[in-house]
């Protein structure tokens, strides 16, 4: 792509490096910025900087917060004796949005994945554990993706929570093997977390 000016082409390179966004996508996002005011483009750089800079992981839960402990932990309406387990932010998101849940969270912050070198100490597991020490935790609820990544995450939760006192649940597999939690409907995952299944139940399927 041939551009008439350095400035532009910078400015598409640093666009095109964001995911799912290539050269032409990130051209139109630059000469759509190009045709705004200055003022609403320097208030889109400083919302980025002001994210980048600022941006908190609570220390509860891990989930991306504008404080030390997110909204989601530190309010008293919500059932601190159940914990949803996610992959990212993304899966807190899709879960909130189905309104059919009501505890909290615990972000590991990917999947065990050893062909990528992730390992369960690249994770939130540790504090996920000492979580549950500390807490008087009564459910652990696995939401994660139905994929080998997903499945061997759990199993490998599973072993390291199965002696607490505690139920260890899984949401009901509606969701088709390989799916990402974040882009199931809302519908089917309400009712999966809803329909929830003790996790040893669903090892015999």
């Amino acid at each position: 792509m041939n551009f008439s000016s350095k400035l532009l082409e910078n400015a598409v390179a640093e666009f095109a490096k964001l995911p799912g966004v290539g050269q032409k996508t990130a051209l139109r996002l630059v000469l759509h910025l190009l045709n705004q005011d200055p003022s609403e483009v320097e208030r889109f750089g400083h919302s980025v900087i002001k994210l980048r800079n600022e941006i908190q992981f609570c220390r509860v839960c891990h989930n991306i917060s504008d404080q030390a402990v997110c909204e989601i932990c530190a309010s008293p309406k919500r059932d601190q004796s159940v914990v949803c387990v996610v992959e990212d932010t993304r899966d807190v998101m899709a879960i909130q949005n189905t309104d059919q849940y009501n505890g909290v969270y615990h972000v590991l912050g990917g999947l065990i994945s050893p062909m990528d070198g992730v390992g369960p100490s690249d994770l939130q597991v540790d504090t996920l554990v000492a979580r549950i020490k500390e807490n008087d935790i009564k459910e652990v609820i696995f939401a994660l993706s139905a994929t080998m990544e997903g499945d061997t995450t759990i199993f490998y939760l599973h072993k390291r929570l199965k002696d607490f006192n505690i139920n260890i649940s899984t949401i009901a597999r509606g969701i088709a093997f390989g799916g990402e939690l974040e882009y199931v409907d809302e519908v089917t995952l309400g009712r999966s977390i809803v329909t929830r299944v003790p996790y040893e139940n669903s090892l015999s399927r």
